[in-house]
């Protein structure tokens, strides 16, 4: 079993602060405004993936998807 795992109940801070390529593997799937200065810090704070997902119309599926790949445990 993977000991990385992404937690989708979880801010996106908390995700990225446990495991920096998450903020790798979200910008490559269209979350480009996650590499901005302070955004992280600000909207990442109350940001859950699933949120992001809706508001930027990105298949949660794909997402998931795209953390399997890379070795993450997804945790609903």
């Amino acid at each position: 079993m993977s000991d990385k795992i992404l937690d989708l109940g979880k801010s996106v801070y908390e995700l990225c602060s446990t495991a920096p390529e998450t903020a790798e593997i979200l910008a490559g799937l269209g979350f480009t405004d996650i590499t901005k200065p302070g955004m992280l810090q600000t909207a990442g704070r109350f940001m859950t993936i699933p949120k992001g997902a809706a508001m930027k119309k990105i298949n949660l599926d794909t997402i998931k998807k795209a953390f399997e790949d890379k070795g993450f445990t997804i945790k609903e």
